[in-house]
């Protein structure tokens, strides 16, 4: 009787087949648990109205509003207490932040400043500004207590001065409801009183930040 020897290597051969055929499935799970996951919601900052400012220059220049380098980034930063940054996970701004408040804050200006036009100087278009308005953040998310805060400065340059006008900007707004849209609808408000502030310097160059409107 004559027995037929196995081939050489057919265990080995189907051992490994089985490993690449469960390494496929994990790579496939892998990929559908990707492919389902919540798309992000995305959030804007909206302008809001305010008073109208008279007395300023006929054409101001925005720059484009500078942020910390941790809000920079798709995901809204909810709060950097305690040495974190925590994030809202899958809600997001739905554009750059830094962009977005500049244009926001136009808006606002252009609302408060009705003898004056306002154009940013990233924008298409130009002209020649007798103002210059730069904005500068250092923070814009919740504190401790729940509250907004912005933390910067605003400086405004007269094309007849040899130095700027530059002031603190400290702002803590309580957001309307929890959640993420509070926080927005409190960085809406927060950001229009910056345009509140930025109008009075232009008129007369007083200060005009003060507690957060309640």
């Amino acid at each position: 009787m004559t027995m037929r020897g196995r081939r050489p290597g057919s265990a080995g051969s189907v051992l490994l087949s089985r490993r690449l055929g469960g390494f496929a499935v994990c790579l496939s799970a892998t990929l559908l648990a990707a492919c389902s996951s919540p798309d992000p919601k995305l959030y804007t900052v909206a302008s809001l109205p305010g008073t109208a400012v008279s007395g300023t220059p006929k054409v101001v220049s925005l720059h484009s509003v500078g942020i910390a380098r941790y809000l920079q980034r798709n995901q809204i930063v909810q709060t950097s207490e305690d040495y974190r940054v925590v994030l809202r996970g899958t809600d997001w701004w739905a554009e750059p932040l830094d962009a977005m408040l500049t244009r926001v804050l136009a808006q606002d200006l252009t609302e408060r400043l009705p003898q004056t036009t306002v154009y940013t100087s990233a924008g298409a278009v130009t002209g020649s500004p007798e103002a210059t308005i730069e904005v500068e953040l250092s923070r814009l998310d919740l504190d401790r207590a729940g509250n907004l805060l912005l933390i910067g400065q605003g400086s405004v340059s007269f094309k007849n001065q040899a130095s700027p006008d530059t002031r603190s900007l400290h702002i803590s707004q309580t957001p309307p409801s929890p959640g993420v849209e509070g926080q927005i609808a409190a960085t809406s408000t927060a950001i229009a009183q910056v345009a509140d502030a930025i109008a009075a310097m232009l008129a007369d160059g007083r200060p005009a930040v003060g507690p957060g409107r309640r």
